[in-house]
């Protein structure tokens, strides 16, 4: 049997589902996924998530897309996503590693300007340095005017959704440059919701 090594593929994966709190969730739901451009990716949808694969800037242009779109029904949305590279013996859809780096669904209009909140957590695999790499993290958020805070077992970001989005993505993608063989984020963003915001700092 191989030995099964980390890091030997390249390609980002995203696990996500999509919550809109409404009795129209179907129609929302599958309107989004309809309106966005997923050439540039792997993706399959089942009766619990929606998985994508491909370059890290594609699968954060899909993700992101899929979300606003969803969340310009004006209802409370929640998206809870996984994000991964680097999973041992993770090669399949290897293919659309060959894509060119041009975003698809670069304009989201108004979609964009959603106020939105996020709590994700970073995981590096494989380093001892694991905290260093969340720290800088987190920091690179405060710079950015995104960081709301820490929570148990998360950090928070406040913004527009292409903004939480954007600090989402700068931290995965600056986290797989250090010495980390496998990298997994998670992420819950919030969209309209009617409870009043709590930061913690």
């Amino acid at each position: 049997m191989n030995e099964l090594v980390c890091g030997t593929s390249r390609i980002v994966g995203c696990r996500f589902s999509v919550f809109p709190m409404t009795d129209r969730f179907v129609e929302v739901i599958m309107g989004a996924l309809k309106s966005v451009q997923t050439d540039k990716v792997w993706i399959h949808t089942d009766d619990v998530s929606t998985c994508v694969r491909g370059r890290a800037e594609h699968v954060f242009d899909v993700t992101r897309a899929i979300f606003a779109h969803a969340a310009a029904s004006g209802v409370h949305t929640v998206f809870n996503g996984t994000y991964s590279i680097g999973c041992p013996g993770d090669t399949d859809a290897d293919v659309y590693m060959s894509e060119d780096s041009r975003v698809l669904n670069s304009e989201l209009g108004p979609h964009a300007d959603i106020e939105s909140a996020c709590q994700f957590a970073l995981y590096p695999l494989g380093t001892e340095q694991y905290m260093d790499i969340i720290y800088g993290e987190v920091q690179r958020a405060k710079e950015k005017g995104t960081f709301g805070g820490s929570v148990h077992y998360a950090s928070r970001l406040d913004g527009t959704l292409s903004r939480v989005f954007e600090s989402l993505e700068d931290a995965f993608s600056h986290a797989i440059q250090t010495d980390s063989s496998h990298l997994v984020m998670t992420a819950v963003v919030s969209a309209h919701s009617p409870s009043p915001k709590h930061r913690s700092v």
